[in-house]
């Protein structure tokens, strides 16, 4: 009977995953624990293994579908595995007689002239030992970080055969959270990459072998008359166009890229020093210290196509990015999705925050911001507009009496939320420290799965950047998300005078299947209340 492959549990609140990548095919040998496929849910991927060791007989949910928790995915034929074995133990025996048949047939001289040959063999034997000396050296993948469970081989530095150097980087791979550079653990030759560009590897699995103490091909460097290699600029006068148009297609290292958009340097600026002139980190940092050199003067031409052409960059989305534009769709296909606006004069909070700022900081070990008023506004006027804080089940509304507090975090590789579990019941102290650590662990791509799952409400901190302004969009399945902004001083009417104030526009953004309007602006007044006067927060008013 074959042995049922089905979709493992998802996770919290989620109800149907897409069946990503299939790694096997039907008719594929497989282990037990070996990854058969790949899934991806809105907040997680999740990697299927094969439950018994056999033959994939049959794949029921092709790449692309969508499919439910333990649906059936696929079907293992445990026989294939002990036929498959069998017929490979009689294969060498088959292969062996063959062989010993066909040389006893062999006339005298035949074999006279394959021991001479052998004997050669043997003597050249030492030289190539001699190349690539050494004890073999496993590249393994490095430590990707808390739920990271693997990643893709981005791109190769160095090919096979060439010298490397302890500690030098030899490759780079890609998680959904961050870039992983991998250095040489010994200096020697590459014998071996085992993982190529574009594979999947999970967090244990070896990626090359290096030939330790080795060198590259030295007889062949000894015994050849050629010139020496042009420099990396020679080379490029020398090139012809079919070689240039090459090295254009030459995918450079994904950090190269970000630094080269951080530091705002050019392409063209850069001299690639990785394989096939690839350009890496280090060559960026290089060339954003240098002057950018003066263009020469040119006759200014209309712009043709190709050109056009060689100005654009595709770019393959990072896993991340993927699950962000599709989370992001779904919630404005899904929910009836409104948006209202308030402002906070924001003067108060920054009085009392410059007043004891220095003690809170003396006594908590932790600086006193201003998002551990906002969690505290939130909380307090979650309690009374409940429905803010509540959720659609297919036809039931699940009022949480309970605040999980999401905090939208900006990362290199994209928008994340990490949680505060239970805000309504920490202090100022508790939710600052908190805040801080989840915000380090985005950054550093360190977040794991349960720390960005089970929230409530949101808030977004857009006034970090510079918004003036915005209308945030819902993280599902909650209700409701709060859009902070830039403190701006602008001139405000009080007691029939005008002053300066430090303003600050607040958006919230809300489901109207759950939250009505009253109960929305009611929400967001009671925020303004509280920002303009904490007092409101101590006395619960």
């Amino acid at each position: 009977m074959p042995t049922e492959v089905r979709v493992p549990t998802l996770g919290e609140s989620v109800t149907e995953a897409t069946v990503a990548t299939w790694f096997k095919k039907p008719g594929d040998a497989v282990e037990v624990d070996e990854m058969l496929c790949e899934l991806e849910t809105d907040k997680v991927t999740v990697e299927v293994p094969s439950p018994a060791a056999g033959v994939l007989a049959e794949i029921v949910a092709a790449e692309g579908e969508t499919v439910a928790p333990d649906a059936l995915l696929a079907q293992i034929d445990e026989a294939g595995a002990k036929a498959g074995g069998s017929a490979q133990k009689s294969a060498p025996d088959s292969k062996a007689e063959a062989k010993a048949d066909g040389k006893a047939d062999k006339p005298k001289a035949e074999a006279k002239a394959d021991k001479t040959k052998a004997e050669d063999k043997a003597q050249s034997a030492p030289e190539e030992k001699k190349k690539m000396s050494g004890k073999s050296v496993d590249v393994m993948v490095p430590a990707l970080g808390e739920s990271v469970t693997e990643a893709t081989v981005a791109t190769w530095f160095k090919k096979v055969g060439d010298q490397v150097s302890a500690d030098e980087m030899l490759c780079e791979l890609e998680t959904d959270k961050v870039s992983v550079e991998v250095p040489a653990p010994a200096s020697g030759v590459l014998a071996e990459i085992v993982a190529e560009e574009g594979a999947t590897v999970d967090a244990k699995a070896r990626l090359a072998v290096i030939s330790e103490g080795a060198t590259a091909d030295e007889s062949a460097d000894e015994s050849s008359d050629s010139p020496e290699p042009a420099a990396p600029e020679e080379k490029a006068k020398d090139a012809g166009p079919e070689e240039m148009r090459l090295r254009e297609d030459v995918e450079d290292a994904p950090s190269a890229k970000k630094a080269m958009a951080e530091k705002g340097v050019d392409r063209d600026q850069v001299t690639g020093t990785g394989r096939d002139g690839r350009v890496m980190k280090e060559d960026v940092a290089k060339a954003g210290s240098a002057p950018k050199p003066a263009a020469p003067a040119e006759a200014p031409r209309a712009p043709s196509a190709p050109q056009d052409a060689q100005r654009e960059e595709r770019v393959k989305m990072t896993r991340l990015r993927q699950t962000i534009a599709r989370r992001l769709k779904d919630a404005q296909n899904t929910a009836a999705m409104l948006t209202t606006y308030n402002e906070a004069d924001m003067s108060a909070i920054m009085q009392l925050r410059n007043e004891y700022k220095d003690v809170f900081e003396k006594k908590h070990k932790v600086k006193l911001g201003f998002m551990s008023f906002f969690v505290k506004a939130c909380c307090h006027a979650l309690k009374e507009v409940p429905e803010v804080n509540a959720e659609i089940d297919g036809t039931d509304i699940v009022y949480k009496n309970y605040v999980n507090m999401g905090v939208a975090v900006g990362t290199p590789s994209g928008l994340v939320v990490p949680v505060v579990r239970d805000a309504d019941q920490k202090g100022f102290a508790a939710i600052e420290k908190e805040i801080g650590d989840l915000g380090t662990k985005g950054r550093d791509g360190k977040l794991s799965m349960a720390e960005m799952q089970g929230g409530t409400f949101t808030i977004s901190n857009g006034g970090v950047y510079g918004s003036l302004m915005s209308s945030p969009i819902l993280n599902p399945p909650q209700s409701g998300i709060l859009g902070m902004h830039k403190i701006q001083e602008r001139p405000m009417v009080v007691g029939g005078q005008i002053v300066i104030r430090p303003m600050m526009y607040l958006a919230l953004s809300y489901d109207h299947r759950v939250v009505d309007g009253k109960g929305a602006v009611t929400f967001l007044v009671r925020v303004k209340e509280a920002l303009e006067d904490p007092r409101r927060l101590l006395m619960d008013l």
